[in-house]
């Protein structure tokens, strides 16, 4: 998209609309796109001045099975499988009824960005899943960033209006109990808007002191991988109208997050999914690379020092996009040979050393005798030059959140449906019990953005 898309000011916010989504991220622009697209009078509301949330952060892919491009690629893959995979690696506590819409609806959110000219034709792998199911641009650009430009480019072109400095402070509520409105504050200016329905796509609660505080205090000193306004200010939305949350001890702690300097910096998974290695302080492997998060993080954090290096070769490199940007604001530690590499990182040359050759091997005979892992290795790390980054855990995503159906409905404390009020993305339990996959949260803001546009849609058009 060549130009930057400009928002709207909360002054030039109508009255009414048929639906206004809470958040900018790709839960909400999918959302909006499907519902104006079915036909409703659609305002997205962002209290950020950036538009695109944590989803501009999502660096790996989207996953999805049994998809056209996986058979471009030769991955024969089932949606069976994709669901057994989630639902062990969520620790058997996802939503049943949520991770089958999800699985059986990721083939055709990849059809449907593919109609709206957003293709994803590369693919790749993340821990826990068996299979190439992580789909991303052929550039291999990271996702994120691709997929918010590319939405508010057919948003630019349907016309949607999206609203930024616009902060939602307040749920409306007819008296027969049904939310009808919000109450949307910008500086000075308080605004009340009238809709049939609305949609929280407003993101996680990982950048929440309080809300962590309140759930996990065991993380209260992590640092985080999310943009600073992942506060769960839709938690609050809706909890004030009695809406209720589930699993919000749930929070995952990403394992490959530099965080040496002020900024913090999450290394995608796709950078071990082609191919790179985890080593300790000593320059040796520790654990299988593309275990769940969970597994890896308790691994990393076990170590004397807390964290771990990834090692990688220009190889690897040239299949992971991002690492360009990782090098250009300095964490990526250089070296001609693997020898020389461990100088730099202040390791025994011949401990390095060692271990990339057995790692090579283990890639050669696909057998990796030591750790068991079996994916992410189409290649070995073998050609110059030679590369690291220095990670640890950081507060990453929180699984845990607002009660729904599979059809985005919220839900109070007594399994009722509260009408009018639709939730979908982090902002919602649920789908990925104890530890999210990596790509699958990006499929679940396309899968249940779309969802909750098509359900409002009904909703609407049910209303006397």
């Amino acid at each position: 998209m060549a130009e930057k898309f400009q928002p709207l000011s909360v002054s030039k916010l109508g009255d009414n609309y048929d639906v206004v989504i809470i958040g900018s991220g790709g839960t909400g622009l999918a959302a909006a796109i499907q519902a104006n697209e079915l036909g409703m009078k659609v305002a997205v509301v962002e209290k950020e001045e950036e538009l695109g949330g944590n989803t501009n952060r999502a660096s790996s892919g989207m996953n999805a099975a049994e998809t056209n491009v996986q058979l471009q690629h030769g991955v024969i893959d089932n949606v069976a499988d994709f669901y057994h995979e989630t639902y062990k690696d969520g620790g058997r506590l996802n939503d049943k009824d949520m991770l089958g819409y999800f699985v059986y609806h990721t083939a055709p959110a990849i059809d449907w960005l593919a109609d709206h000219d957003i293709k994803l034709d590369d693919i790749t792998v993340t821990g826990g899943m068996s299979k190439k199911r992580t789909h991303r641009p052929a550039s291999m650009a990271p996702i994120g960033g691709f997929l918010v430009q590319s939405l508010l480019g057919v948003v630019a072109k349907e016309n949607i209006p999206v609203f930024n400095n616009a902060k939602v402070t307040k749920l409306l509520r007819a008296t027969d109990g049904r939310i009808n409105g919000v109450e949307v504050q910008s500086g000075d200016l308080t605004k009340t808007v009238h809709a049939k329905a609305v949609i929280l796509a407003t993101g996680g609660f990982g950048a929440s002191k309080e809300y962590i505080e309140r759930f996990r205090p065991d993380l209260k000193d992590y640092k985080t991988t999310n943009q600073p306004g992942a506060t769960g200010d839709g938690l609050k939305l809706a909890e004030n109208v009695g809406a209720e949350l589930m699993q919000m001890n749930l929070v995952q702690v990403h394992p490959t997050v530099q965080q040496d300097n002020p900024h913090v910096y999450l290394i995608g998974e796709a950078v071990r999914g082609e191919g790179a290695i985890l080593v300790n302080a000593r320059g040796e492997r520790f654990i299988n690379e593309l275990n769940t998060r969970k597994i890896v993080s308790n691994a990393i954090t076990a170590l004397p020092e807390h964290s771990a290096y990834l090692i990688f070769d220009q190889g690897i490199r040239d299949r992971a996009k991002a690492i360009e940007f990782y090098d250009k604001v300095g964490l990526v530690v250089h070296g001609d040979t693997i020898e020389d590499l461990a100088k730099n990182l202040k390791m025994d040359p011949a401990t390095l050393k060692a271990t990339v050759d057995t790692w090579n091997q283990a890639v050669e005979s696909h057998d990796d005798t030591e750790f068991h892992r079996t994916t992410g290795m189409d290649r070995g790390i073998t050609k110059p030059g030679f590369f690291a980054i220095h990670i640890a855990p950081a507060i990453h995503y929180t699984m845990g959140g607002i009660h729904i159906t599979p059809k985005t409905q919220v839900l109070d404390g007594n399994g009722d449906i509260i009408k009018g009020l639709f939730a979908a993305g982090e902002v919602a339990g649920g789908l990925h019990g104890n530890n999210r996959v990596g790509g699958n949260s990006i499929a679940e803001t396309i899968v249940f953005g779309r969802q909750a546009g098509q359900q409002v849609t009904l909703y609407a058009r049910n209303l006397k």
